[in-house]
């Protein structure tokens, strides 16, 4: 059931937003942003409106014998597409996470397995990086650390772009791999893992970071020699003394190292303040994709059957190859419209 008041509430903000915007009056920007998107909910709503309007218009047509024809031809088209609209409604009517819009942090580390876990987070950056190309998004490095083979000890990521949190953030938790290693010369399968996180990023406004609580420590950046093995320090650490958080940046200027470890800092803060608040509200949501728990294996990732099972939804997909490559949308679709359901259930409860 969609409730009307608050259909009519979100057309009469629409109505507020646009006479103000016409005005000039109050911050352009953020009034254009709630334009964006308030018109697509409005849109559907009217769509909803005149299908039923339609609707009603053939059954009285039922009672005119020189209506009566038509009507019944029209009819059982118009009450087959109303499912379809009122569920788009109800969709949008959705509460939106406030930080879907922003760009996040992707941080990518081996877990257990050793010299091969360190080589699936290598691949596991290549294909999130891969879907980041596909989507147009900007995909900015921020630390990255190799291991000796080639793999990754660590990664940061700050990725840019439409609807990035969005589409990412049901990507944080333990990834598993299943396959025979490089270095393994029996042919033996072996499982290991890696870590995600994707983080929203943090504005100034959101996160307030007192001074009085950072160590910042420059050090030597660590690079291949030749003509900068002898510039100064470069690389900087930020310490967080309350929370504990160390953050790092090593690009050559020591003023950007600090702003891009400060702006980390933040998009950890930020994202901890997060998980607090949605363990708080954990009990009620208990529904919802997951847990939210970074230590829970969410998805295996078996290469010898070509196999890839997210478990949180139990979906499970035969085009590992396709995937790993950065062909993502099936698999965070799927966990998009699992998240929707769950809402959508909530809403009814």
């Amino acid at each position: 059931m969609i409730p009307q008041d608050r259909l009519q509430q979100i057309r009469e903000r629409l109505e507020y937003v646009e006479a103000r915007m016409s005005q000039g009056g109050g911050d352009i920007a953020t009034l254009g942003r709630e334009y964006a998107e308030l018109r697509p909910v409005v849109d559907r709503i009217a769509e909803w409106e005149r299908l039923q309007a339609d609707i009603a218009e053939a059954e009285a047509m039922l009672s005119d014998p020189e209506m009566r024809e038509l009507a019944e031809d029209e009819l059982p088209a118009l009450r087959a597409r109303l499912p379809e609209v009122e569920h788009a409604v109800q969709l949008a009517l959705l509460p939106r996470d406030a930080a879907d819009a922003r760009p996040a942090m992707l941080e990518i580390r081996p877990g257990t397995g050793g010299e091969e876990a360190a080589l699936f987070a290598g691949d596991l950056a290549r294909m999130y990086q891969r879907y980041a190309e596909a989507k147009g998004w900007v995909w900015d490095v921020v630390e990255e650390v190799h291991s000796e083979l080639g793999g990754l000890r660590e990664l940061v990521v700050r990725i840019a772009g439409d609807g990035v949190f969005a589409r990412l953030k049901f990507e944080s938790g333990v990834h598993r791999v299943q396959r025979v290693p490089e270095t393994e010369s029996g042919g033996r399968i072996h499982t290991s893992a890696a870590t995600v996180a994707v983080l929203p990023e943090a504005a100034e406004v959101d996160i307030s970071i007192d001074p009085n609580d950072l160590r910042i420590d420059t050090m030597r950046s660590s690079g291949a020699g030749g003509q900068h093995v002898n510039t100064t320090d470069s690389a900087v650490r930020i310490t967080h003394i309350p929370s504990g958080i160390v953050v790092t940046s090593s690009e050559k200027s020591q003023h950007r190292n600090r702003e891009i470890a400060m702006q980390v800092l933040r998009a950890r803060l930020f994202d901890a303040e997060r998980q607090r608040a949605a363990t708080e509200r954990a009990d009620a949501r208990k529904a919802q994709v997951g847990t939210g728990d970074r230590s829970e294996r969410i998805r295996t990732y078996n290469f010898p059957q070509g196999r890839l099972t997210d478990h949180r939804i139990g979906l499970t997909l035969y085009r590992l190859d396709q995937i790993i490559g950065g062909d993502l949308d099936e698999v965070i679709d799927a966990l998009i419209s699992e998240h929707q359901a769950a809402q959508l259930a909530e809403m009814q409860d």
